[in-house]
């Protein structure tokens, strides 16, 4: 497949053009070409310039504001909530940062019901962020319906991830995101996008027939990773994004896009809790460390989140490659 080298300067000031050539205003610009290009910096493209046209549909069809204001409201002493405006879910997310972190370090936990948005990005930055601050983070958002219930084969939740980060003191932050789902959408649509096989576990046809395609999966259901186990989390990502705070259920989203085919509208929900607040505020550090020793003594393993940080080091010399067709697509959307 052929490819195109870019810096990440370049990378960025690609998706910037393309969002401002399509609506979007420099605050929202910037905010979103931050996030992709802060995943492609991570070699992560599931979450990079693959999501641009996501982005600019929406703008384009008038479900997104591209000029979006989001507004923060405290709805109690450790209860924040942000109206994204109808909008993507970076520049609400920095918008909160500030307040969510004060409200926890005051309190000793802090959530955040982040609503009328639209989230398609990698959920590690924003509990990445809160755990630079010291504090232990939690973030769950719904999606489309692609994932089937147990026993099921018709879609009914979202790939609903989960990000997670732990501080450290003199070491990246521990963090991780994972799709309740046994792969992500993103990396199901880039087998298909390149010709890839799927372990059979990543989803079934639309009778529900096993299948390692993933174009026949994207036309039937994904499952949850380990069977039942991921589904029910999947569930409880649907109560906690959506019902709890007022916000669509994955089945509701779609019947919202209507079949226009842009990014998922819905809410996304941040736990922020202070470690320092529950009881050891001198030992919690290298306690937390003593597990990492322990995992890490056993030849093969590393810490969640590990590889990215490494690339993160490396790209900025070394730039990024994404597919030509890809790049082409932008360049298109950008005339």
């Amino acid at each position: 497949m052929s490819s195109v080298s870019l810096s990440l300067e370049q990378a960025h000031s690609l998706a910037m053009k393309c969002l401002q050539a399509n609506g979007c205003d420099t605050a929202n610009a910037r905010a979103a070409a931050d996030r992709m290009i802060q995943a492609e910096g991570d070699l992560c493209p599931s979450h990079g310039l693959f999501r641009l046209p996501w982005y600019t549909a929406a703008v384009k069809s008038g479900r997104a504001n591209g000029k979006a204001k989001p507004r923060v409201e405290q709805l109690a002493p450790a209860v924040i909530r942000v109206d994204g405006d109808n909008g993507f879910a970076p520049l609400g997310q920095e918008v909160a940062h500030q307040p969510l972190v004060d409200c926890a370090h005051k309190n000793g936990i802090a959530a955040l019901a982040f609503v009328n948005m639209f989230h398609i990005a990698a959920m590690w930055p924003e509990v990445e962020r809160l755990a630079m601050e010291g504090l232990c983070a939690f973030a769950f958002t719904a999606s489309y319906p692609y994932v089937a219930p147990a026993g099921g084969i018709k879609p009914v939740y979202g790939t609903n991830p989960m990000g997670f980060a732990w501080p450290r003191k003199n070491a990246p932050t521990l963090v991780f995101d994972q799709a309740s789902a046994a792969m992500a959408r993103g990396e199901l649509q880039i087998a298909a996008r390149d010709g890839h096989s799927v372990p059979e576990t990543a989803g079934i046809g639309p009778d529900g027939e096993p299948t390692t395609d993933p174009n026949v999966v994207l036309q039937g259901a994904q499952l949850g990773f380990g069977g039942y186990k991921g589904a029910s989390l999947a569930m409880m990502v649907e109560l906690l994004a959506g019902a709890m705070i007022g916000e669509f259920l994955s089945i509701e989203s779609a019947e919202d896009d209507g079949g226009k085919g842009g990014p998922p509208k819905g809410g996304e929900l941040i736990i922020a809790l202070d470690p320092a607040k529950f009881g050891d505020p001198e030992g919690f550090l290298a306690h937390g460390e003593k597990l990492f020793e322990a995992i890490l003594q056993q030849e093969g393993t590393r810490l969640p989140g590990a590889r990215r940080f490494i690339n993160r080091q490396k790209t900025p010399e070394t730039g990024i490659e994404i597919p030509q067709s890809l790049h082409q697509t932008i360049l298109a959307l950008m005339n």
